[in-house]
This record gives structure tokens, sequence and C-alpha cells, in this order.
């Protein structure tokens, strides 16, 4: 059987596929490029250049391809971008995913992995978030991925599609340099771009209720997020119809944005220069978001692997790549 990746030339999506080669799944990708890169695409992988709201692509390239699972992870993930286009996208992650399911009901795709997002659970007011938290999106990005989970479910339900969403939380680090993430939009590039252009890395509040006041955050690994995937798809074919996951992809520890940015200051050589700057809190960050990893390890026997060390250094390496003048 094949498996389509959606947003397979993306910097998580590319991880997926090579996860699932190596562990000798075939696989296809399915990427419109607007921020994939097709150089991720491994050699002899099958790629249809095309999008998710396209019907016609979609319908042809499961029939041509076999297509019998898919992972979907393509979708516009910016938060802040969210807010300012929202119209946008629902229609790339709400619209663009109904389109994908009506293919894949058609075709007769047996299992469908989604990809989630923390974001559905807002500001949640707990130590560890559980899967049974409740969801409660601050942003259209966290809306339009709880949005794709409610209609997983249902189509999953209607069509005797075995599926899964998974909610990442936040991810980091690379796999080979080559693979690492292109954009700055989370943390870890965040600092790596302010350091190599002399600037202190900005914390955003430091008077919130933890321990050394700033905000705390689960960070994982993006290979441990690709293997997850592979888990989830092998257990959603193994279990058949009527399968409904919904899993926490976390390692269940909170890290502080202080001992972070201390810990790329080690890593990367530029100690002290790394200390950072305060700011004024950012509208709608909660103090702290860590997830409860206990039913993805019970449901798929599936833990976290690689610590922070290892997320820095691999995503350090892949930015020097692209910035060669950055290495001390």
């Amino acid at each position: 059987m094949t498996w389509l990746i959606t947003g397979g030339a993306g910097f998580i999506g590319s991880h997926v596929v090579r996860a699932m080669l190596a562990a000798g799944e075939r696989v296809a990708v399915l990427d419109d490029l607007s921020t994939g890169d097709p150089s991720r695409i491994p050699e002899g992988v099958p790629f249809v250049k095309g999008s998710t709201l396209d019907g016609a692509c979609l319908r042809r390239t499961l029939r041509e391809l076999s297509v019998a699972g898919v992972v979907h992870l393509a979708a516009k993930k910016q938060v802040a971008e969210s807010v300012a286009r929202p119209l946008h996208y629902y229609r790339e992650n709400v619209h663009g995913l109904q389109t994908l399911l009506e293919a894949c009901a058609e075709s007769g795709v047996e299992a469908f992995v989604f990809s989630s997002s923390a974001a559905v659970y807002g500001m949640p007011d707990v130590d560890l978030v559980t899967e049974d938290t409740p969801c409660a999106p601050i942003n259209p990005y966290g809306e339009t991925k709880l949005a794709g989970e409610w209609m997983v479910r249902a189509a999953g339900k209607a069509h005797a599609m075995a599926t899964a969403s998974l909610r990442y939380f936040n991810v980091a680090g690379a796999a080979t340099p080559e693979l690492a993430d292109a954009g700055v939009f989370n943390l870890v590039p965040m600092v790596f771009e302010k350091i190599s252009r002399g600037e202190a890395p900005v914390i955003f509040g430091e008077d919130y209720a933890t321990p050394d006041g700033t905000c705390v955050r689960d960070f994982i690994h993006v290979e441990d997020i690709a293997s997850a995937h592979l888990a989830a798809a092998r257990h959603l074919l193994a279990r058949g119809p009527g399968t409904d996951l919904v899993l926490n992809i976390g390692r269940g520890e909170g890290v502080s944005v202080r001992r972070m940015i201390g810990l790329i200051g080690e890593v990367t050589g530029y100690g002290a220069e790394c200390a950072p700057a305060g700011a004024p809190r950012r509208p709608g960050d909660p103090a702290r978001v860590v997830a409860s990893a206990a039913r993805i390890r019970d449901e798929l026997d599936w833990s976290a692997r690689r610590d922070l060390r290892e997320m820095v250094t691999s995503a350090w390496d892949g930015w020097c790549l692209r910035h060669p003048g950055a290495r001390r």
C-alpha cells in the first residue's frame, strides 16, 4: 500500500517521509510548494505538485498511486497571519481538508492521520494538558485545527476510515542540517536570528507565575514527531475501521523560555551575548503549556527519545548551513 503525505516537502512533512521510508513503508508526496522545498523529497519518491483545494488532482493522485492511507500535514500555520487573514486560513486549512476527505471517501482510503496542534487548547490553566482538557482556541489557526479534528472524526465514522489527530506541542531540531526549519517563527530559530545579527534575544513577559517568571513550554524534536506519525499510521491499519485517536505529541517536560535561551547560548558558543532582553507580554501567551504524554504511550507504545540539547544542536547545524557566518 502507499501512504500519501500531504505537505511532504515541508519541515515536518519531510521528516515524516523519511521516517516512513526508513521503516519500509511506501510513500508519495503531494505539496503545492507554497512553503515546501522539492529538494527535501528523497529521490524515487513519487511527487505531485498540487493543492488540497483541487479535488480533481486529489482524486487522480489517490487513484493512480493506489493510496490506502493519508498523512495530512499540508496547512497554513502562522498564528499572527491567521489573525490578519482568517478567511484565508479557513479556506486553506478547513476547506482544503474537506476537499481531501471527500476524495479519500470516494477512493476508499482506509486510514487518515491528521496533523493537529496544541493550539486547539488555547490558554489551559493546568499543569499538564491531557487530551481531555477542554479545547478553547484563541486564534483562527487553532480554530481551524479543532474544526479539522471534528471533520476527520466525522468522516472516519461515516466512511469506514480509521483516523488519528495528533496534537503537536513546540517542535524543534532536525534530522540533518538540510532538513532544518527554514522559517523564523518559533523560539529557537528566532533566537538564532537575533544572535547572528549581534542582537539580544527577546523574552516577552518576565512576570508570569512560573519559577523564573517566563513562559513554560513543552519542546519536542521533529524526529520524535515523525516517529509518532509512523506509529499512528501503523496502528490505524492494524486496528481498522472504527479506530479514532486524539493524541498529544510532547515530552511531558516543561522548559522555560529563559532556560531554553540559556541552552542556546551554550550550544552556539554565544554565551553571554545570548543574554535576553525583556519586553512586555504578548497578548494571548499562556504562562504554561506542557503535554501529558501518557495516552500516546499507552495507545501506541511511543515516547519521545531526544532531549533539549539534541534539538538545539541539530537546529543550529541547520541554521549554520544556511548562514555560514553564524558559527563560531
